[in-house]
């Protein structure tokens, strides 16, 4: 896939993201895919987006934590 593809796979990740917070494990999980996708490529990863995905990681690990 080509890195403009990508790059506006993420644009429209936001844009879910915006308008549909309640789903955010199902967002994480796509955000990681394409992270994973722009790794596979060899091409840099934007700092904002990895920060973004450890902290809904980190909040999905707080909630499990607590449900236990």
């Amino acid at each position: 896939m080509a890195f403009e593809a990508l790059k506006a796979e993420v644009g429209l990740l936001f844009t879910q993201m915006q308008n549909e917070p309640t789903d955010r494990h199902e967002l994480y999980l796509q955000l990681t895919e394409k992270l994973n996708e722009l790794k596979a490529f060899g091409m840099p990863l934007p700092q904002d987006l990895v920060e973004m995905e450890k902290n809904l990681e980190a909040e999905f690990a707080a909630e499990k934590r607590e449900a236990q």
